[in-house]
């Protein structure tokens, strides 16, 4: 096999592992993370082929080295927590931080993989793509389930509850991943769009109608309506008011930063607010989320009692943390009474990481996340390829919105939604370690 061909195919591999994430249950089982685990490792041992058989081609380039080294410094907290000799650094719960140590050096390779092989505005393009897809088909399958009015879904007999959730387990992830793929979407279909405004006569917009209808964007945008659509009826409260939030927060900041914003931004971000989400939306249930709007107080929320009575734990463990994917094991002795179901996460992640790994360090990976937003926002502002723009604009919404959904949730938890935020986090990376020539007339603004 040619160099050129297994850099091919490791690439469609890593495409390919994107889309498979989310299907066994969001990956968010022993046996389905493990089976993800095992596809990352292969995609890794052909990067350790393609590295032998080709010397110029490096395991990791130079260049990314300060881009990796948060992710190496959370795999090594967590070793230290698992095999520490020293009693106020080891893990309450050693085998669960194992299993995390696991998950965090996978996602390790895969982060490596993407920078290795994402490069270049084509393989950009094809792994947005691959996210798109994985989303939109997440979607189709919640939304016909819940069309179908099914109680229980196929394979799995899972109760549907009449919330959409695709393959996931928790609507509420299957919310998040939709709303990241989303972003991406969004940010693709910006990139597609023309900077130029030129008055056109009826003639003119009737063509270039037909021709978008019969265009790549037009598929792409149905994508996106139907990602809305499975957004809508998954009746993710924070999921929906965080996703919209950021779409929000990022036109106003696109119209005033963005290089040469386009043309069509505003009529493309009312479009999904007042088509999507209010016509669309009310065809598929957006009365019964408004519903669970009005009914949320937070004498009902129990999720709210878990953030509250973990305070201790934080104070307990402010340094090094618990060890990771201990809070399960941690919480039941600061649990004052039982609630109505079981907490085997803090409804928050920011404060579950803190528990777990200890406030320094958790704050560094803020610090982390809050560099590579900054990135993003320099490409989005500076940078002549369209393309790179329009990625680091969805990146920027993915990033917005997860901060805010993860004030009350647990998304980080689920493999599949970690890979595919990271994936995201690769293309910033990415992005800020291109040229700012601009490729060609085509790709630019």
């Amino acid at each position: 096999m040619q160099p050129g061909t297994l850099n091919r195919l490791i690439f469609i591999l890593l495409c390919c592992i994107l889309i498979w994430a989310p299907i066994p249950l969001g990956s968010n089982r022993p046996w389905s993370w493990s089976l993800l685990e095992l596809l990352i490792g292969t995609a890794f041992l052909l990067h350790l082929v393609q590295c032998w058989r080709t010397p110029q081609f490096e395991l990791l380039q130079r260049r990314y080295w300060l881009a990796v080294a948060p992710l190496l410094l959370l795999t090594l907290w967590l070793a230290l927590q698992r095999f520490s000799p020293w009693p106020f650094f080891a893990s309450v719960d050693p085998y669960q931080t194992q299993v995390m140590l696991l998950k965090t050096v996978f996602f390790v390779l895969w982060f490596v993989l993407l920078l290795s092989y994402a490069q270049g505005h084509k393989r950009l393009r094809l792994l947005a793509l691959a996210i798109v897809i994985a989303g939109a088909l997440q979607a189709f399958y919640g939304v016909v389930l819940q069309l179908s009015g099914q109680e229980l879904s196929p394979v799995i007999g899972m109760d549907e509850n009449n919330k959409a959730r695709g393959s996931f387990v928790y609507q509420n992830h299957f919310a998040n991943y939709l709303a990241l793929a989303l972003s991406v979407a969004m940010g693709l279909l910006l990139s597609q769009l023309s900077s130029q405004r030129r008055h056109r006569d009826w003639r003119q917009l009737s063509r270039e109608v037909l021709s978008s209808i019969l265009s790549a964007k037009f598929m792409l945008r149905l994508a996106m309506v139907l990602m809305v659509v499975g957004l809508v009826m998954s009746r993710s409260r924070m999921g929906n008011a965080a996703f919209f939030t950021a779409l929000i927060v990022m036109a106003l900041a696109a119209l005033w930063f963005y290089k040469r914003p386009p043309a069509l931004l505003k009529p493309l971000v009312i479009s999904i607010l007042l088509l999507d989400m209010v016509l669309i939306g009310s065809m598929f249930g957006l009365e019964k989320l408004q519903q669970r709007y009005q009914d949320t107080s937070f004498a009902s929320e129990a999720r709210d009692n878990v953030v509250v009575d973990s305070i201790p734990l934080l104070q307990q463990h402010f340094w090094t943390g618990s060890g990771g994917g201990s809070f399960y094991t941690v919480f039941p002795a600061v649990q004052p009474a039982p609630y109505s179901g079981f907490y085997d996460h803090a409804h928050n992640d920011y404060l579950q990481f803190a528990i777990e790994l200890g406030l320094p360090l958790t704050a560094a990976l803020l610090l982390w996340l809050l560099y590579l937003g900054w990135t993003a926002f320099q490409v989005m502002r500076r940078h002549e390829d369209k393309l790179l723009r329009g990625l680091c604009f969805g990146s920027l919404m993915a990033l917005c919105h997860m901060a805010l959904h993860s004030t009350v949730d647990f998304s980080l938890q689920a493999p599949a939604n970690a890979l595919l935020f990271l994936t995201i986090l690769a293309i910033v990376v990415v992005a800020g370690h291109s040229p700012n020539s601009g490729r060609t007339t085509a790709s630019r603004a």
